[in-house]
């Protein structure tokens, strides 16, 4: 097995359990309460990912997002070619999607209970609040409701600013976790980090948009929302918003690590050679 195919093993493995545990929190709380408040979401997902990074780091170096793939081809050149930017996002994408699938094979009878409860038609407006346990939407469904005045809550120029900027703190965050001239890297405690920062971040702004931070973490389980009967609902979306969580961290996450690397970053140790 070569190194790219390994690789890219790798980031299907780490992305799936990273949107395995995320969605699957997510329709914990939204279809039967076993979850209840924002935090408790949260940390799931953070330590959802801090397991995907620890179970495919060896193999593919964890990057699990293809706005953290796009930061380092662009910035870090020298340790992640950037002919691996379309592998890795292909492996990304097949990882969510197949963890889309999971979820709603395991929770499809609650998903349809929940809809007959709360008189949900599954594709019709309205209908974003069982789709959320896949896709993301802004405002937050399950806090503010799907109609008119919730919608002027978050303009998607506002939601997409939102997804740019807590990708840019993420990706800041994971380079100088992983900057070895950085003298307080945390070692084997950066998985751990990575994801309580998720959780800081979800629990500021997942009212507001959901909290993304990844491409592939909304669009492969929203395809598969599409494909089981959310049809415009999941893509492209009301106010056709899907867009907003793939633009919106791929701008964010280079720009997180750039200002990492013009104003925070170590300068490298000057030489010792005549």
């Amino acid at each position: 097995m070569n190194s790219l195919t390994k690789s890219c093993i790798g980031e299907v493995i780490g992305t799936f359990l990273l949107v395995l545990f995320g969605t699957g929190a997510v329709a914990s709380a939204v279809l039967t309460g076993a979850l209840t408040g924002l935090w408790q979401v949260a940390v799931v997902w953070g330590f959802g990912i801090t397991i995907a990074i620890y179970a495919s780091s060896a193999a593919s170096g964890a990057h699990l997002n293809p706005a953290v793939t796009l930061a380092f081809a662009l910035l870090r050149p020298a340790e992640f070619p950037r002919e691996r930017v379309l592998p890795y996002w292909a492996a990304q994408m097949i990882g969510a999607m197949l963890a889309g699938a999971v979820i709603l094979a395991t929770f499809g009878p609650f998903i349809g209970r929940f809809e007959t409860e709360h008189t949900i038609t599954r594709g019709a407006a309205g209908s974003e609040t069982s789709a959320m346990v896949f896709g993301e939407y802004f405002p937050n469904p399950a806090i503010f409701g799907t109609g008119g005045d919730a919608a002027a809550l978050v303009s998607p120029l506002r939601a997409v600013a939102v997804e740019a900027f807590g990708t840019a703190v993420l990706v800041l965050v994971i380079f100088a976790l992983t900057d070895p001239r950085n003298t307080v890297t945390p070692g084997a405690m950066t998985p751990l980090l990575i994801g309580f920062t998720v959780a800081v971040l979800i629990s500021l702004f997942a009212p507001l948009t959901q909290a993304g931070w990844n491409p592939a973490r909304d669009f492969g389980p929203r395809v598969i929302a599409f494909l089981a009967g959310w049809g415009e609902i999941a893509i492209p979306g009301p106010r056709a918003g899907f867009w907003v969580y793939i633009v919106g961290p791929l701008f964010g996450g280079p720009l997180g690590g750039a200002f990492y690397d013009v104003v925070l970053r170590p300068s490298a140790p000057a030489s010792t050679e005549a």
